[in-house]
């Protein structure tokens, strides 16, 4: 296990500004995702930690040791692709104990070593094939078994399962995070993907332009997004983006001047309306009544696509509940989980 330490992380290609002087702090022994849109920055941040790409400004320590100037393969990082850049003439055993050669530890240490990961990757079976024998996600385990099997204190992940299936994305997202409970290496893993982010990390770094916007547990970035970006990008289905009279009725502070209420943009995620039935308790507002236009069915629960007071909005239900198109609703919102952004700023101003 190792900390790490990103201090003013600055890294430019020409005139394009990448990072934009990162800070980040990463437990020892933790597992970190850094998420964000295509060209954010998160994979560079990721490389200029494995030593693959050079700082223009800024420092990182691991373990309170500065490594600018280490070369990458003396850095003890281990480091999983999207592409699974396997050796095709090697047998998997052989792609898994390479580098472990490379160190030339002991042939018994290098054999028990890789049966053990292995083992732990349940690919054991495969230890004789060669890369083209095996699947996708056969591939994908044995890349992870190659970076693991080096015995580093931090392995790190670039997007290593958009090459995947929904389902074997979903099969590799339990592994790797059985695999970082097992061996209580400090990870960090690249991803665009939301889903991978909320489920895998202990922590979440959001990234946009170059930039961190906010750094939480899942549950903090998901709950209390610090402004419009994260509350749109985190979360499936998106958070429902309110404007106009609605805001009127709202009970805060923020919203009784109509001036101010122009300026403002009410968040609320689909599963915080409720079908309105019996009293309106004290955390609840009756929001008026919502014209469903389209369902979509999503196994345990269903979409409605709508209309309320004008605006677009989807709520979530339960998928055996019965609805129809043009039927009218009467909707609440649970307060404690909606949130009041600033359009300007797209501060969340609900976040004490």
């Amino acid at each position: 296990m190792a900390k790490i330490e990103f201090s003013k992380i600055s890294k430019s290609y020409g005139t394009a500004q990448i990072l934009k002087g990162i800070d980040l702090q990463i437990s020892s022994g933790e597992f970190l995702v850094l998420v964000g849109p295509s060209g954010c920055g998160k994979s560079t941040l990721l490389r200029t930690l494995a030593g693959l790409e050079k700082l223009d400004s800024g420092e990182i320590k691991v373990d309170d040791r500065n490594i600018h100037n280490v070369e990458p393969q003396n850095r003890d990082i281990a480091m999983v692709f999207q592409n699974y850049a396997l050796y095709p003439h090697m047998d998997v055993s052989e792609n898994m104990s390479f580098a472990m050669k490379l160190q030339k530890r002991p042939a018994k240490e290098i054999k028990e070593h890789v049966t053990q990961i292995a083992r732990l990757l349940q690919i054991e079976h495969l230890l004789n094939r060669k890369p083209k024998d095996l699947s996708g996600g056969q591939c994908q385990r044995v890349a992870l078994g190659r970076a693991l099997a080096r015995k580093t204190s931090i392995v790190l992940f670039d997007e290593p399962l958009s090459n995947l299936d929904a389902h074997l994305r979903s099969q590799m997202r339990v592994e790797i995070k059985r695999l970082h409970q097992s061996l209580k290496s400090t990870m960090i893993y690249v991803t665009h993907d939301q889903m991978e982010a909320t489920t895998m990390g202990d922590r979440i770094a959001v990234l946009k332009d170059g930039a961190i916007e906010q750094v939480g547990t899942p549950t903090e970035i998901y709950h209390r997004p610090k402004n419009l970006f994260i509350a749109s990008f985190i979360g499936s289905p998106e958070m429902n983006l309110i404007e106009g009279a609605l805001l009127a009725k709202l009970p805060w502070p923020e919203t009784q001047d109509e001036t101010r209420r122009s300026n403002q943009i009410l968040g609320v995620r689909p599963e915080a309306f409720k079908i309105s039935q019996g009293p309106i308790l004290p955390h609840e507002l009756e929001l008026g009544a919502f014209h469903i236009e389209l369902s979509e069915n999503l196994g345990g629960q269903q979409m409605l696509h709508g209309l309320l007071e004008g605006q677009n909005v989807r709520i979530l239900v339960d998928s055996m509940d019965s609805f129809c198109k043009d039927q009218k609703l009467s909707l609440k919102i649970d307060l404690t989980k909606a949130h009041l952004f600033d359009k300007q700023t797209g501060l969340n101003q609900r976040l004490s």
